[in-house]
């Protein structure tokens, strides 16, 4: 009978630091969108790195999360959907780049706000994008003395 009761015990022990290592990593990941944000998309010639889950930051900040990727069939484009806080009032000419944080570093979506009139608002497109720079093929052009 003992040994139920200390079983029952463990049990219960296992399942709570599992709930809380699941809380941890919705937290820490954003995979839960927040209340009161808004989604954008944006489509590039390349998204390589990028990934459901990869930051969207403003000046170095953790604005958003990228929520979906996919290839877009019509112009073999990577359209990768994002989250961005809804207080965030993104002028239409804005930028959206793929950027990296260094050689060994990971990518990361970077917004370069502009300075139009019109503001973007949910589901709505940013037209302005730069794909990422593939790290071999800029040492293969080093080599290669600049040619192509």
């Amino acid at each position: 009978m003992a040994e139920n009761v200390t079983e029952t015990i463990v049990g219960a022990v296992v399942l709570a630091v599992a709930g809380g290592f699941f809380a941890f990593m919705v937290n820490t990941t954003g995979a839960s969108q927040p209340n009161g944000s808004m989604e954008l998309n944006a489509s590039f010639r390349s998204a390589q790195g990028v990934s459901v889950g990869t930051d969207v930051r403003m000046a170095g900040v953790k604005v958003g999360t990228v929520t979906a990727l996919a290839l877009d069939p019509k112009n073999y484009r990577a359209v990768a959907h994002f989250t961005v806080p809804d207080g965030l009032n993104l002028a239409t000419d804005s930028q959206v780049l793929i950027s990296s944080e260094g050689l060994l570093g990971g990518n990361f979506v970077e917004i370069v706000p502009g300075g139009a009139d019109q503001i973007l608002s949910n589901g709505d497109e940013i037209v302005d994008t730069q794909g990422a720079i593939s790290i071999v093929s800029l040492m293969l052009k080093f080599a290669a003395g600049g040619k192509k």
